[in-house]
């Protein structure tokens, strides 16, 4: 073997990072030591790994070709480090959500794992499902949860649970006390929506398929509480997630308005890169995850 972990390391870290400086500060290293061992891997095989634009380096194609192998090792070793050192194998992990389940369900997931596992170290990055399942194919993250449609190769797709969207008002609304909506009422209203890229515009946009073309949109906002802040104040009426707003349907601060012939339901995703290694830590966190739906739909 002609290589070393440390040089992996280097390699990964530069990867992530974009410059030497940052990677070696990131492994405690000095900067010329971090560039002494990229330069020797890069020697020993008589190959080039970045392309050096300024003082920032980019992946080339060699350098993205042996990134999740990389990776892979790497993770591998550290699980036999954990073995090795008799301790728990509970390494970082780096999740993502879409908004309404990182917002409504993924921190007490990780609360409740954290109670069985304390020494976890779980970091969430909350955004739109587009930004998220980016992230994961550019190993950012270690998984995610995904409430929209994103197609690619390399993303492995795995149902967690099931979501339905509510559209709902004011109870001050002019539509408040109607039992359904019919398609000339969806038309004529005014909406507030999620932004295009989020997983519940995806949902919105199919179940009016028929007539997208024809809603007036007022506002869209990357926020749930920031569209049911303008539902309340104004005239529109809002779409989101049940989950977002089962407690103000309860309270009366909303009304839901029915929608028939109109499919509301989707499903929620955990997505991961087909060709990232799953470490104890990852394979530990992913069973819970779908234990924990399987307790949800009983």
């Amino acid at each position: 073997m002609r290589f070393s972990l440390r040089q992996v390391e280097v390699f990964l870290a530069t990867a992530k990072m974009s410059t030497i400086s940052r990677a070696a500060e990131s492994l405690s290293l000095s900067q010329s030591a971090a560039s002494s061992a990229l330069q020797d891997l890069e020697h020993r095989y008589d190959t080039q790994l970045f392309d050096r634009v300024g003082k920032r380096l980019k992946l080339n194609a060699a350098g993205r070709n042996l990134f999740p192998e990389a990776e892979s090792l790497l993770k591998q070793a550290e699980a036999v480090d954990a073995i090795l050192s008799e301790r728990e194998a509970h390494a970082s992990l780096k999740i993502g959500a879409t908004m309404t389940i990182g917002n409504y369900l993924a921190v007490a997931l990780i609360s409740r794992y954290r109670r069985l596992h304390p020494s976890a170290d779980i970091r969430i990055h909350v955004a739109n499902t587009t930004e998220i399942a980016e992230m994961i194919l550019a190993y950012e993250l270690d998984m995610g949860f995904l409430e929209g449609e994103y197609s690619h190769a390399d993303l492995n797709f795995e149902k967690w649970r099931d979501d339905e969207l509510v559209v709902f008002a004011s109870s001050n609304h002019a539509l408040a006390k109607k039992n359904e909506l019919t398609t000339a009422d969806i038309a004529s209203v005014k909406w507030v929506l999620r932004e295009r890229g989020s997983g519940t515009r995806q949902a919105f946009d199919r179940a009016m398929h028929d007539i997208v073309g024809d809603i007036k949109i007022d506002f869209e906002l990357e926020h749930t509480e920031a569209i049911k802040r303008t539902v309340e104040e104004g005239e529109s009426l809002g779409c989101l997630s049940r989950i977002a707003v089962q407690d103000a349907l309860r309270s009366g601060r909303f009304v839901e308005l029915a929608m028939p012939n109109r499919d509301m339901q989707r499903n929620f995703y955990v997505v991961t890169h087909k060709k990232k290694y799953h470490d104890v830590s990852l394979k530990s966190w992913l069973a819970f995850c779908q234990q924990q739906a399987e307790g949800v739909s009983d």
